[in-house]
């Protein structure tokens, strides 16, 4: 706690008062102090809390190709939301619905997609995948001899693609905007960090240029139908 002090009058007047501000401000100075430390702390515990969390708090995304990592507890900031209840860890399981599927799920046509959306994979290997008719569970099983085995040769291209398929098995697949969907995971970070102290205002609404606008609610209304769209909009 900070030491409580007795106001200064054994001098003049003028003399007094000077030290009895001077006091008055370092005690200011003091709390202030406190506060950015205990401010400090709780930010400090925060991060550890992230950088420490185990497989399930920690969630990889996919959006439409553009991977985005959060926490868990992000995605359910707002409680009863369709995007809560998608990552509640008691129904944690493959995803299902047709915004947000398990890579398993995928047809022959979404593999293709995926192959198409990695750089540098030549349009032959690109084909060699429909060609297969290679859907998304028979993909996450490719190895080094699997790929081989329907026409991926060069060296290179082989463990490019192994890497990518690795990264695959971590990722939920989220099919909308990288754009619409990184707004509102930005403000869900934000509300999160309110909600803990660690900023002095409440977070403002996002702001969507114009010609993303109409897709942005969409998107918002589909994770927060009802009235609880409107928080963020």
């Amino acid at each position: 706690g900070i030491a409580q002090t007795s106001p200064v009058n054994r001098f003049t007047q003028a003399i007094n008062d000077a030290i009895n501000a001077k006091q008055e401000s370092l005690v200011r100075a003091e709390k202030e102090i406190l506060l950015l430390e205990g401010s400090f702390n709780d930010e400090c515990n925060f991060i550890n809390a992230i950088a420490s969390g185990d497989a399930k708090e920690m969630i990889a995304l996919n959006v439409s190709g553009t991977i985005m990592t959060t926490t868990r507890s992000t995605l359910q900031a707002i409680e009863d939301s369709v995007l809560a209840q998608q990552f509640d860890d008691s129904k944690w399981t493959d995803q299902g619905g047709c915004s947000s599927r398990s890579v398993k799920e995928w047809s022959p046509g979404d593999v293709r997609a995926w192959a198409e959306s990695i750089g540098g994979i030549p349009e032959n290997v690109v084909n060699s995948f429909e060609e297969n008719e290679i859907s998304g569970r028979e993909l996450l099983a490719l190895g080094i001899g699997g790929l081989k085995s329907i026409g991926v040769k060069r060296a290179g291209t082989v463990y490019l693609l192994v890497d990518e398929i690795k990264k695959l098995k971590k990722l939920t697949l989220i099919e909308h905007s990288p754009y619409c969907f990184g707004k509102i995971l930005d403000y869900l970070r934000l509300k999160q960090l309110y909600s803990k102290g660690l900023l002095s205002e409440e977070p403002a609404l996002p702001t969507v240029c114009d010609s993303q606008k109409n897709r942005f609610e969409k998107v918002v209304k589909y994770y927060f139908p009802g009235d609880s769209a409107y928080f963020i909009l």
